[in-house]
């Protein structure tokens, strides 16, 4: 009886002992919540964008020779006309000397030919009266006219030789001219490669420098063939023209991160998709005023899309499966998972065409290990405050 007793002890006091050390029921889990709200959203499609001067201009000398003198230097804004470059002149100003003397041996030949004109024609006046009384025979006449018409083609042969002459003259003094490179367009001078000492011509690969305009600087930027016909698609209009006439302006985004100032507008799209790499480019122009732009520089194009009165949720309350996307709506406090067609992914929100209403309940965050049917507790918080509060990563 007393070993009985004292088994039924133990099993009394381990049982009581199980009871304390039962688990307790949790009861439901808190969760944050929004509503769905409607609201007008602008994102932006961005694209990468090279910078380009709205006139570039390549400078090449007309005439091959040294550089005797570098005038400007890299950077340095010039005006149209300003002189570049000094190329040596020596056989140059020789060629003119000589040009210009031969102007002269050849109006001395006009004079020579002039005043054997004179005396033929003078010939020829006082033999026309005594051929016409019969004094003399009308063979003389003949041969002193003759004599004139000779003269008169020497003289035009001289008058020719001159303007000869005078056009190499010309010539000489152009290519002193082009020996004073200058500027053919006002801009800022790009790199200067060739120094002096350096042979330069016509024909070189190489210019001595480039000069762009960028009082307006052009940015390009290109679209694959599916986002040109979305663009064509989506823009209003019933021509390329039309649309392009249409489009909202465009911000550039430059190579730091921070906004240009001024707004863009399309000005031209490239009438064909380029075959190498199955793409069309758009041209953008930007003001600048400030000159903060240059030829050769790079950006992000920022194209920005409107949508009025969309339904938007925060994008942390979706989630993915298998390509479909799902939100957790909230019914009698209980968590229940539905599809829904998400439009586009903008500032941490997600913009909603179909599956949840406007005003219904969504959790919002803190989805990863909960399941449909799962009772939860409801704590609302503002939309706004969560979208702000995720910061990007990079």
């Amino acid at each position: 009886m007393t070993n009985k007793f004292i088994i039924l002890s133990v099993a009394a006091f381990s049982l009581a002992a199980c009871k304390k050390e039962a688990p307790k029921q949790d009861g439901p889990k808190p969760y944050p919540v929004v509503s769905v709200e409607s609201k007008n959203v602008v994102g932006y499609q961005t694209f990468p964008a090279t910078i380009q001067g709205r006139v570039n201009n390549d400078v090449r000398a007309k005439i091959q020779g040294y550089i005797t003198q570098v005038l400007v230097d890299e950077g340095q804004y010039v005006t149209k006309g300003q002189p570049l470059f000094r190329l040596e002149t020596n056989i140059l100003n020789e060629n003119a000397a000589a040009a210009k003397a031969g102007i002269g041996a050849a109006q001395s030949n006009i004079a020579a030919a002039q005043a054997a004109v004179n005396a033929a024609q003078v010939e020829v006046n006082k033999l026309k009266p005594l051929v016409a009384k019969n004094i003399i025979s009308n063979v003389q006449l003949q041969t002193a006219q003759a004599d004139l018409a000779r003269a008169q083609a020497q003289l035009q042969q001289a008058v020719a030789a001159k303007q000869q002459a005078s056009a190499n003259y010309k010539g000489v003094e152009a290519n002193i001219e082009y020996s004073v490179i200058r500027a053919p367009i006002s801009g800022v001078i790009g790199k200067l490669p060739l120094k002096v000492g350096s042979l330069v011509g016509p024909t070189d690969q190489i210019p001595l420098t480039t000069i762009s305009d960028t009082s307006g600087i052009y940015a390009y930027f290109s679209m694959n063939e599916k986002e040109y016909f979305d663009f064509l698609e989506k823009s209003i209009g019933a021509s390329v023209p039309e649309k392009i006439k249409n489009l909202p302006m465009v911000e550039l985004q430059l190579a730091n991160g921070s906004l240009y100032p001024e707004k863009g507008r399309i000005e031209a799209i490239t009438g064909q998709i380029d075959p190498t790499t199955g793409t069309i480019q758009f041209r953008v122009a930007f003001s600048n005023a400030q000159k903060l732009l240059s030829n050769g520089n790079s950006g992000t194009i920022r194209f920005p899309q409107r949508y009025d009165n969309v339904l938007v949720i925060p994008e942390s309350a979706t989630y993915e499966q298998q390509g479909i996307v799902y939100v957790y709506k909230v019914e009698k406090d209980t968590a229940k998972n539905v599809v829904v067609d998400v439009i586009e992914r903008i500032d941490n929100m997600a913009l909603i065409k179909s599956g949840v209403n406007k005003g219904e309940t969504v959790i919002a965050a803190g989805i990863g290990g909960l399941k449909p049917g799962t009772a939860v507790k409801p704590k609302p918080i503002k939309m706004d405050s969560l979208v702000q509060s995720i910061k990007p990563k990079f």
